[in-house]
């Protein structure tokens, strides 16, 4: 079983060092297959490895539909990359388009898939989001420390990003942790596809680092209408969220939130 993180001996210079040794996050390789053929392969922190499969190749747009996808299984190579391959099963009458990561077979933690040959190809054929949701600055600004207190390998490294799925009252449904931002947020995804609960169009999601326009591009595959960071977005995140009716808040830190597009999804307490 490959573990989120490992004991690393460290020297501690200018400080006490009591010889205990730091925790640090695993990143390791996971080649992702689709029906059993090799895909892509991305860098990753080992744990909810099938919602992370799942995730990347519904939100990538590889698999069209989400009623399409079966499950997706680890595959014993009997190697040194035993648990480090994975296969996602499909329908027979799904409709599969390997173009976005076709020019790319490797993605690093850093980003998501790349190597796309124009911005038409990216900007991939995702609706406007619904109107309807809406939620409280109040409780817009208890949602970072909610999800603080549930980074378990956070709070051992240091060394993660997380994402994270809350309803308007602020209550978490699913919180997922790994060295890439876009793998926290496939791994969200992946679990709302595999339980059926897609669109999410009554959940918001925060993300602990900053919103590019790949997270926006995902979420918006997913329907869900509003994303909120502790950091800043980007200029094509907010031109994104800006054209697909999506509220965007970034800087949501000590009861004080930037909403750069979307705003009147936040509202004030009746």
């Amino acid at each position: 079983m490959h573990t989120p993180y490992r004991q690393q001996t460290v020297a501690r210079l200018g400080q006490p060092d009591d010889g205990t040794p730091d925790m640090v996050a695993v990143e390791e390789p996971l080649e992702i297959r689709l029906a059993d053929v090799p895909l892509l392969v991305t860098m990753r922190t080992p744990g909810h490895d099938a919602e992370l499969a799942v995730g990347a190749l519904f939100t990538e747009g590889v698999v069209e539909s989400p009623d399409d996808i079966l499950g997706a299984e680890h595959i014993d190579t009997g190697d040194a990359s035993n648990g480090n391959v994975i296969t996602v099963t499909v329908a027979e009458h799904a409709r599969i388009d390997p173009t976005p990561v076709r020019r790319c077979t490797y993605v690093g933690s850093s980003c998501g898939v790349c190597g796309k040959s124009a911005i038409e190809q990216i900007r991939m054929d995702a609706s406007s989001v619904s109107d309807g949701f809406a939620i409280t600055h109040d409780v817009l600004n208890t949602l970072v420390a909610s999800m603080r207190g549930e980074q378990s390998v956070f709070e051992q490294t240091g060394g993660v990003h997380a994402a994270a799925l809350f309803d308007a009252a602020g209550r978490l449904h699913c919180l997922r942790e790994d060295v890439g931002r876009h793998n926290a947020v496939d791994k969200v995804v992946g679990r709302a596809v595999l339980d059926h609960q897609l669109p999410l169009d009554e959940r918001l999601l925060v993300v602990s680092g900053r919103i590019s326009f790949e997270i926006v591009q995902k979420a918006l595959r997913a329907s869900i209408p509003m994303i909120a960071a502790v950091s800043a977005p980007t200029s094509l995140a907010v031109d994104l969220a800006a054209e697909s009716n999506m509220t965007l808040a970034g800087f949501l830190r000590n009861g004080r939130v930037t909403v750069y597009v979307g705003a009147q999804r936040v509202v004030e307490p009746r």
